[in-house]
């Protein structure tokens, strides 16, 4: 048989976490600073972006360690021992230039061009000039550094070693210092188009998620407006029915007790008229809640106009809290105390709201249920609890919901608040 709770708010099962935030669209405010309603979020993100950038880094000075070592093993493995101190100088030079190539590209192959022409680093030389081609592709300067590296390879130093050669190795040497002026040119072309490919990938799939959010707020839009039209043709129309004869029932009876309940069922059926026109304006707009919501202010008229005993008890400033903040906790209490009108009848029930400097706190507790006999309880779906949950998870609040000592049920949610409320 089931407990005096569980008949109270339903079964258990429907104040387990759903997942977090299951509104999207416009129903969450994402600020600038990376923020939704006040509250930073994204730091996951954030981190990962950190560690891609340091990789990055990391990456790009593994690529010139590796290019200085290429270069040094070069001069290493052409060691000559007839060779010049000079030789030995322009090619120490050559290499330790490749550490600016990024930089200072050009300067880099003309530091690069006297220790290939008349040293050892040739390798350090067409790293150079596949640098300058990736950064600027098939500029002036890559002409002239392409023309400067094919003479270091088809001119030989000495002069008279390049003169007392036969005009077949002068044919050979030409061809070869095309290939090697020309494939680093070609390698560098080549990484070149893979970022820029890699570019358009990404611009593409961003432009591809643009599109889909764009699509799934126009289904999201059509759907408003559809739910906008039934509730103001059906909805309205019977909320309006019940207020115009709990009227002419107040005008017809003259039991003082039946004139003040059909005042009452007057009253609340003019208060879901105005707050069903507030929500049909906010389900036809495009962009969101322009329309004003409730707010912390008005809890006070809320309490008032419960139906059952209720108290409210308001600690600190409230007055300058966010408006979605303010709107949550309004329709918090009047969700707590709807479910007290429906689960425990006439139960009086405490209202608490405390402001502190980083967080809001709200708490509705209720004393134990009426017997059905004294004041009859009302249907339910269930979906109360289930509702608040969301709308916490959707401010990054916590949300608690369970009986109480005496026999009660209490309901806490705490919003975190982005700024200092003034003492």
């Amino acid at each position: 048989m089931p407990s005096v709770m569980t008949a109270q708010y339903g079964d258990e099962q429907r104040v387990a976490d759903t997942g977090g935030r299951v509104l999207a669209g416009n129903a969450v405010e994402r600020l600038p600073s990376g923020g939704v309603n006040g509250v930073p979020t994204e730091r996951v993100p954030r981190a990962a972006r950190g560690w891609r950038e340091r990789l990055f880094r990391h990456r790009q000075l593994a690529v010139d360690f590796a290019a200085v070592a290429v270069g040094a093993f070069d001069v290493w493995f052409w060691f000559a021992p007839d060779a010049k101190p000079y030789n030995y100088a322009l090619s120490i030079i050559a290499v330790s230039a490749l550490v600016l190539r990024r930089r200072f590209p050009f300067l880099v192959v003309l530091l690069t061009v006297p220790g290939f022409f008349a040293g050892m680093a040739q390798l350090a030389a067409m790293i150079a000039l596949g640098t300058l081609a990736r950064q600027k592709l098939l500029s002036t300067q890559t002409y002239i550094a392409a023309g400067l590296v094919w003479l270091s390879r088809f001119f030989l130093w000495p002069p008279d070693e390049f003169l007392a050669l036969p005009w077949t190795t002068h044919i050979h040497d030409a061809i070869y210092g095309c290939i090697v002026a020309g494939m680093p040119i070609a390698i560098g072309l080549l990484a070149h188009a893979r970022e820029e490919l890699s570019a358009r990938i990404a611009e593409l799939a961003a432009s591809r998620e643009r599109e889909r959010l764009l699509h799934a707020h126009a289904v999201r839009a059509d759907e408003r407006a559809r739910l906008a039209r039934e509730m103001h043709d059906v909805v309205s129309h019977q909320v309006s029915l019940i207020a115009m004869q709990a009227g002419a029932l107040r005008v017809a009876v003259a039991d003082p007790d039946a004139k003040q309940v059909a005042g009452t069922i007057r009253m609340l059926s003019t208060r879901t008229l105005d707050e069903l026109r507030q929500l049909v304006s906010v389900l036809r707009t495009t962009d969101g809640d322009d329309s004003p919501q409730p707010r912390v202010e008005e809890l006070p008229q809320l309490v008032a106009g419960a139906g059952i005993p209720a108290s409210l008890t308001v600690l600190g400033p409230v007055g300058d809290l966010p408006a979605p903040i303010s709107g949550a906790v309004y329709r918090t209490v009047q969700e707590a105390l709807t479910n007290v009108r429906k689960h425990a009848g006439c139960a009086a029930t405490a209202v608490h709201v405390q402001a502190e400097p980083d967080e809001l706190r709200v708490e509705i507790r209720n004393d134990p249920p009426v017997l059905p006999r004294e004041c009859p309880m009302l249907p339910s779906g269930g979906h109360g609890l289930v509702g608040l949950q969301e709308r916490a998870a959707l401010l990054d609040g916590t949300f608690e919901a369970g009986p109480s000592d005496d026999g009660g049920f209490r309901v806490a949610v705490t919003f975190p608040l982005a700024r200092q409320l003034d003492g």
